[in-house]
């Protein structure tokens, strides 16, 4: 797509709980720099002291670990542009706004909240656009003078040009904005601090990045960037190009509203406490905005990168399904080799997962299980109430089970299937003939004959193989929690 080698960046803000949007806009980054042999930069934007936290950083780092990403220059890995985290940078950026300002690309303003506010509303009753209005733009030293006297800190504003920006967006091709309709921007707060405006294409120009994937969202800033990569060639900073733009569609949630972080189906963490595979997941976000083929929904991120270009990314809103994740990472739990899947059940077969004692884990009965196991599950954590029969000293009490399976009936079913059970080699073969036997003593098919045993013994009415299940569990231990049913009837 270029003859420069790609160098694509994932730049995240460490503020609150990772979001399934920023975790699309780092795989499309990712796919798009392994796919051309490029270098991702894994960059942290971290200038808003008032948001950004230590904690959110660490978490930040384990969940791209989680993921399966690997990035080329970034945090734990450096590289030849370190430091990678903005809060470690503030004197470059000091330094690049002093020289902007004196080469005329930036100006101090002046205005005042109040003041800009009252402009805007003035603007906007005359149907003009209600931007900044460039009050500030051509100041004398006298009016400058006139405003340090009333103890005004002013912030620096970038001088945008007069005519319109064109470029060409990687996923909706041509676009055009007019000088109206991008005003003059800030890029110092009045405190000095630098503002996202700066920094980031500041970090872009030195650190060479040649295609910048990001959210629609932040389509509307790439005229302004657009100007500074052009202003910062002049003044001599980075390699004098401007990178090539492609901006991913939304992922909108319910009610066709944008999926936002206060929507809890946007938190990367619930995913990953219920047990989702990062290659599931992954997959599925992989589906919105981009597809491997037409009739193809399932597969690997190896299969991703092999076809993974940005032109093949579509600019229409995606919806995120739970329903449609859940279905593709199931495909995956289903795809794994058994070893590799008992042991990525392994911490909801322990605590604080599981509801039995450590000691009560049989790792053999669950291993003998596990493939039975594997082609039910959605997620990880469903693995817990679907063997917890196996290490529960009595089976786990639903009422609503109880109520649909013993029916009136049901005791008479049970003392006979007891009976053929105690008598039958203790195979899933030999048991399944013994609960027909004794379904056919009492006018009941199998499917019927089963469920007053399976409740009896697992406490469920659905679940794994009945009889599979039987024969791990043991002669002893079914045969007392028929008894303890049959009890329980009784009374």
């Amino acid at each position: 797509m270029a003859s420069a080698p790609v160098r694509v960046r994932f730049c995240p803000s460490p503020t609150g709980n990772p979001h399934v949007g920023l975790v699309r806009t780092a795989l499309f980054n990712w796919a798009f720099a392994r796919h051309h042999g490029g270098t991702l930069v894994f960059r942290i934007e971290d200038t808003d002291a008032a948001r950004d936290s230590e904690e959110s950083y660490e978490a930040l780092l384990d969940s791209m670990r989680w993921l399966g990403f690997d990035w080329d220059e970034g945090p734990e890995v450096g590289g030849p542009h370190e430091p990678y985290r903005q809060s470690q940078r503030m004197d470059l950026y000091a330094d690049v706004a002093r020289r902007l300002r004196e080469r005329g690309f930036a100006y101090p303003c002046y205005c005042t909240t109040e003041e800009l506010e009252q402009r805007r509303e003035a603007a906007r009753a005359a149907g003009r656009p209600s931007g900044y209005d460039g009050q500030c733009r051509t100041l004398t030293a006298e009016q400058i003078e006139a405003y340090e006297r009333e103890d005004r800190t002013p912030i620096i504003r970038f001088r945008m040009p007069d005519e319109p920006i064109t470029f060409t967006d990687l996923v909706r091709g041509e676009l055009t904005f007019s000088p109206e309709n991008v005003p003059d921007f800030g890029i110092v707060r009045a405190n000095g601090a630098p503002l996202y405006t700066l920094v980031n294409p500041v970090d872009d120009a030195l650190m060479e990045i040649t295609h910048v994937l990001r959210g629609e969202d932040l389509l509307s800033s790439t005229p302004r960037q657009i100007a500074l990569y052009a202003a910062l060639a002049e003044i001599g900073v980075g390699n004098g190009t401007t990178p090539q733009f492609g901006h991913l569609p939304y992922v909108m949630g319910e009610g066709n509203k944008k999926l936002s972080k206060r929507d809890p189906q946007a938190n990367l963490n619930l995913y990953r406490e219920r047990g989702f595979l990062p290659a599931g997941l992954l997959n599925y976000l992989s589906l919105l905005g981009w597809s491997l083929s037409a009739d193809r929904d399932v597969f690997t991120m190896d299969e991703m990168v092999a076809a993974f270009d940005i032109d093949g990314v579509n600019a229409n809103p995606a919806r995120f399904d739970l329903k449609k994740a859940e279905a593709i990472n199931a495909d995956h739990v289903r795809l794994m080799d058994v070893k590799d899947f008992i042991a990525a059940c392994e911490p909801w077969l322990r605590a604080p997962h599981a509801p039995w004692a450590p000691e009560a884990f049989d790792a053999q009965a669950f291993a003998a299980l596990a493939p039975l196991a594997q082609t039910r599950l959605t997620v990880l954590s469903d693995i817990t109430a679907n063997v917890d029969f196996l290490f529960l000293d009595e089976p786990v009490e639903d009422e609503a089970s109880w109520q649909k399976a013993m029916k009136p009936g049901a005791d008479a079913l049970l003392k006979t299937a007891r009976e053929k059970l105690a008598a039958a080699d203790w195979n899933a073969d030999a048991l399944k003939e013994a609960v027909i036997a004794a379904g056919e003593e009492h006018g009941l098919k199998l499917g019927k004959a089963q469920a007053p045993v399976r409740v009896a013994v697992t406490g469920r009415t659905v679940g794994l193989p009945l009889f599979e299940s039987l024969e791990v569990l043991g002669r002893d231990r079914t045969l007392a929690r028929v008894d303890a049913a049959l009890a329980k009837i009784s009374a």
